[in-house]
């Protein structure tokens, strides 16, 4: 049997395997074919991705995380606070600052730590990037902000930023008014993104809060996403629609995201778990 985990981040969920202290099975080396069938909500365990967690020879673990179509994301805010809290109460990791190895680079997960159980996590997500050619994004060199994107004859105006994987986000007045079922996915396989991109329709309600719906790359939409709402503080600053702390409200809660003077950007928010359970090995 193999034992996992189901975790949550404001109602983004993950189905986390802890490789540290057992085996992966060799006849689950298809792992896009693996996420696809976990993850359904109806013939598997179901989540928002799958989280393996790695031994790592640059950091305390790695974390490889796929989506539920198969494909592999570089990184994901809510996953990491996930793996962080689990390292801490489960895998024996007491330490208050954790260095974890992704596809974006090392994070460094800070936990706020009382009576032994960690009530949050602060992750050090590094710089944003915002020259085009670093989201990946078609077109001149230089940034995308407040660009106009029509499709089908409405105009988008979208400003692009990497937090280690892609974000498209677009400010609008009334945030669910917003077809997201309908846009979002168009925005994600848009040409003028090569690999695909995540989406963030944000509203802004004052300098220090706004509130996001999210179609998520690969998975559609989802309750929360972490990169994601540091992307929109990061677009609120460069449009000059927030300031550089924010509160960004969410379907499943909200973080606490600032984008500090040394460049970097800190997002703080839960990590929850669900049940722990048992699949058989093929």
């Amino acid at each position: 049997m193999l034992s996992f985990f189901k975790v949550h981040g404001l109602g983004n969920d993950f189905i986390l395997f802890d490789l540290l202290h057992q085996e992966w099975p060799p006849a689950w080396q298809d792992l896009p074919g693996v996420a696809r069938r976990l993850c359904h909500r109806h013939f598997g365990i179901g989540g928002d991705g799958l989280v393996l967690i790695l031994p790592s020879s640059a950091a305390d673990a790695r974390m490889q995380i796929f989506n539920p179509d198969g494909s592999e994301a570089e990184m994901c805010g809510n996953a990491i606070r996930c793996v962080a809290r689990y390292l801490y109460e489960r895998a024996g990791m007491k330490k208050e600052v954790l260095s974890i190895e992704t596809g974006a680079g090392i994070m460094v997960p800070q936990l706020l730590v009382r009576g032994g159980r960690v009530e949050a996590v602060r992750v050090d997500m590094g710089p944003p990037r915002l020259e085009r050619k670093e989201i990946p994004m078609i077109g001149p060199p230089g940034a995308a902000v407040g660009e106009p994107l029509v499709l089908e004859g409405q105009t988008f105006y979208v400003t692009a930023v990497s937090m280690g994987n892609p974000h498209c986000v677009v400010f609008v007045p009334d945030v669910e008014g917003v077809d997201l079922a309908r846009w979002g996915p168009k925005l994600e396989n848009h040409p003028l993104f090569p690999r695909r991109t995540n989406v963030e329709f944000a509203q802004v309600l004052s300098r220090e809060a706004v509130m996001v719906r999210v179609w998520e790359r690969g998975a559609g939409s989802t309750l929360a996403c972490g990169t994601g709402a540091c992307a929109v503080v990061v677009a609120g600053v460069v449009n000059n629609l927030t300031g550089r702390r924010v509160e960004v409200s969410l379907p499943g809660g909200a973080l606490l995201v600032e984008w500090a003077e040394d460049n970097r950007v800190y997002m703080t928010g839960p990590a929850e778990e669900v049940f722990c359970g048992q699949i058989p090995c093929p």
